[in-house]
């Protein structure tokens, strides 16, 4: 990789090096991007850069600055730069420890390179042995480039989290429905559920009874708790 690097530097080009995090974590085993800046530098002396999220404003602005204007030629960085950053001549990405990253997340990060004539590449770094959602990723971003499709795998993979919640993955706790396939239902439930309770906010008459016998069956015994309390 790093001879790689230095023939594509040696042409002009440019290249990212992701970090997923800024100080080193024993607990969570991840490069710093500090860290590898410094490693980077032993081979490629000051045409290495560095960004981050707990740099000020003007020295990130200025890091940003001289990586696009070919000053340094490689940037290490955390993902700051997923979004926005827009240097036509880098044509290599390096993301390490990829399987810590969320599917979109790369696919964001990939964006980085390709932005202009010349081929790119982007190369993931992992550690192994990969669970079964990091290998499922990995492959995915293989397999497309179309963001839809890895917007819609991303769900699969993270789950829904919760429709009425906090949580933006995981099950999202419904009992038959798919969000995926169900998905278009829940405005019409919602309609629904919010003109009987407008109509019936104590679940009187019959209408009323057969709602709190399938709260009761799906185990939303807490939905008729709050209601009785007003």
């Amino acid at each position: 990789m790093i001879t790689r690097l230095g023939k594509v530097i040696a042409s002009g080009a440019r290249a990212y090096w992701v970090c997923p995090l800024v100080e080193e974590n024993e607990d969570l085993d991840v490069a710093a991007a500090q860290e590898r800046y410094d490693m980077l530098k032993m081979f490629f002396g000051e045409r290495v850069g560095l960004v981050h999220g707990k740099m000020k404003g003007p020295d990130k602005d200025a890091a940003m600055a001289a990586f696009a204007a070919g000053r340094t030629q490689i940037l290490c960085a955390t993902t700051v730069i997923e979004v926005g950053v827009d240097v036509p001549e880098a044509t290599i990405i390096v993301i390490e420890h990829a399987e810590r990253f969320g599917l979109s997340q790369i696919h964001q990060l990939r964006g980085r390179v390709g932005r202009g004539p010349g081929a790119s590449v982007c190369l993931l770094l992992y550690k192994a042995p990969l669970g079964d959602v990091a290998q499922a990723r990995i492959e995915i971003l293989r397999a497309t480039e179309d963001g839809f499709l890895i917007a819609e795998e991303d769900l699969k993979l993270r789950g829904e989290g919760e429709v009425l919640g906090t949580r933006q993955s995981g099950a999202p706790g419904f009992k038959l429905a798919d969000l995926s396939v169900h998905g278009g239902l829940l405005p019409l439930a919602r309609d629904a559920a919010q003109t009987i309770v407008a109509a019936q906010p104590n679940l009187d008459g019959a209408n009323g009874e057969a709602i709190r016998t399938l709260l009761h069956l799906f185990e939303r015994e807490e939905a008729i708790r709050l209601i009785e309390a007003g």
